[in-house]
């Protein structure tokens, strides 16, 4: 009996531990996308200091996001009144993600306003015509903070290096439930991890360090 007691809570720590690890990866993937954007300067600040939630979907394998495939992991944070909240996991899936001929893979950004931001808490978006478009970037956007910020998500991918707005209409982002319970414990909520509520794991404080440098 001690014996089958003794494997249960090995197999357990066993995926925990799994969980954990993955997240980690996960989240470090985000932070360095994020470093690459703030000092890439192609997305413009303005639009990033108005952004309610940033959300990045890195590349984690060589299969993690490829151009038309139809998932991809990634992680996304919302401004609360102490700063940026822990990140949430989500799944982004569906449509084609087309940006540059005969790129393999690409890092996804999405910025939110506030409408986007209360579209994101119910945990299932169908990304509309109108709520997402090709984000400006550099240049074509330095005249104006409001430019290009009609619908609630701006999407960009990175590909090569370089930054450049993509269209993800037809695309899905999801909570990935499971994750965020590994993380954050069974009761933690999705909106509850974007108020704020939920404790950042210390495998996220890159991440987060990251976004507060963006935000300047």
């Amino acid at each position: 009996m001690k014996r089958v007691l003794f494997v249960a809570v090995f197999v357990a720590g066993s995926g925990l531990l799994s969980w954990a690890v993955d997240a980690a990866k996960e989240l470090d993937a985000a932070a360095q996308v994020v470093q690459q954007m703030s000092s890439s300067n192609q997305i413009p600040a303005a639009l990033l200091h108005q952004a309610q939630c940033v959300a990045v979907i890195p590349k984690l394998t060589k299969g993690g996001f490829i151009v038309g495939g139809e998932h991809g992991n990634g992680v996304v944070s919302c401004r609360t009144s102490s700063g940026w909240s822990a990140p949430a996991f989500i799944t982004l899936t569906g449509g084609s993600i087309g940006l540059q001929a005969g790129a393999e893979h690409q890092d996804i950004v999405l910025l939110m306003n506030t409408q986007g931001e209360e579209e994101l808490r119910h945990g299932h978006w169908d990304l509309g015509a109108e709520a997402v478009a090709a984000g400006p970037t550099g240049a074509s956007a330095g005249k104006g903070q409001s430019t290009g910020w009609k619908a609630p998500v701006l999407s960009y991918a990175r590909s090569s290096g370089a930054y450049a707005g993509a269209n993800l209409q037809g695309s899905k982002i999801s909570t990935d439930q499971d994750m965020n319970h590994n993380i954050y414990g069974e009761n933690t909520s999705f909106q509850s991890i974007l108020d704020g509520q939920a404790q950042a794991p210390g495998s996220a404080q890159q991440f987060l360090a990251a976004l507060s440098k963006v935000q300047g």
